[in-house]
């Protein structure tokens, strides 16, 4: 049985693909994940994406991604909408994901390019793509990583796919003009398709060409920002817009360690420790904490206190 449709009213706006607060063991830090989803409650985004490659998704074990999603449901008590990445490798261990993402309280099942898959010709890229959406319980997010994937879903296939009408919402972080027109011609097909930037070192562009809203790895301390951000671009204000993004930029190149990223998921995690959010930083990819990057988390809660905690 599939849940209740979602109305497009409450899909647009800002997400967080949120990060995994994880114990010395690398186990689910339980207790975190209540502060975590009260933090995003008073930034007022809509949604969370569990599980996303910022939550460590791939690298989290089976059980501890189900204690992850359960304990979000638990906590969120329907006030977030979840969505879960249920992305793999064949259309049978997609479809298994999005049962288990189903029982534990998801959502919204999304789907990005399988990790590993051989012979990735388009058709068969699309018949693994189409048998999970129209097998799929939950409605059913599609994540576009262009060519920051390890398999590249080829244009064409990407315009059926966004025609299939159990694909609620798309994540484009392509950065790719081509699969931004794509995406923008399948919601003229269909309006009630709601499209999510993730490309968060470029909100504006996005919106104003007419997207719906954002779905940022960085949401969790720019939520607020995004918002304003959001509120600034349906108003006109594109001068506004743009100096929140600036300053958003700014916040991320120094929670990330720079415009190289060296410090990309450690940094994000140290920075929730010292807002209260997580117990540890610990992670499964080992990214360094440089005394940079320290410095540059220690200056942002000094500088964007007012937006951190909003």
């Amino acid at each position: 049985m599939r849940k209740p449709e979602i109305s497009p009213e409450l899909l647009a706006g800002v997400w967080s693909a949120t990060p995994t607060p994880l114990l010395k063991t690398l186990r689910i830090d339980t207790a975190s994940l209540k502060r975590m989803v009260d933090h995003h409650l008073r930034l007022g985004v809509k949604g969370l994406l569990l599980a996303g490659t910022c939550g460590e998704g791939p690298w989290v074990p089976e059980r501890e991604k189900r204690l992850l999603v359960q304990t979000v449901a638990r906590c969120a008590e329907g006030r977030l909408l979840l969505a879960v990445q249920v992305t793999d490798n064949s259309a049978e261990r997609i479809f298994d994901n999005i049962h288990s993402a189903e029982e534990d309280g998801a959502d919204i099942a999304v789907i990005a390019p399988p990790y590993f898959l051989m012979n990735a010709t388009p058709r068969n890229l699309l018949r693994l793509y189409q048998q999970a959406i129209r097998d799929s319980p939950l409605p059913v997010g599609l994540y576009d990583r262009g060519r920051f994937g390890s398999v590249v879903i080829p244009e064409r296939v990407l315009g059926k796919l966004y025609e299939e009408q159990n694909v609620i919402l798309i994540k484009d972080s392509s950065l790719m003009l081509g699969h931004r027109k794509i995406a923008l011609a399948a919601k003229r097909k269909r309006p009630e398709l709601i499209l999510l930037n993730g490309a968060e070192f470029n909100c504006v562009e996005y919106l104003e060409a007419g997207f719906d809203g954002l779905l940022l790895g960085g949401g969790i301390f720019t939520g607020h920002l995004a918002r304003s951000l959001m509120e600034a671009v349906a108003a006109g204000n594109l001068t506004l817009a743009r100096k929140l993004q600036r300053r958003m930029n700014r916040m991320m190149y120094a929670v990330y360690g720079g415009k190289q990223l060296r410090c990309w998921l450690s940094g994000l995690k140290w920075l929730l420790v010292q807002m209260g959010i997580f117990r540890t930083w610990n992670s499964f990819l080992n990214y360094p904490l440089t005394p940079s990057c320290v410095r540059g988390i220690r200056q942002v809660l000094k500088e964007d206190a007012d937006v951190l905690l909003a």
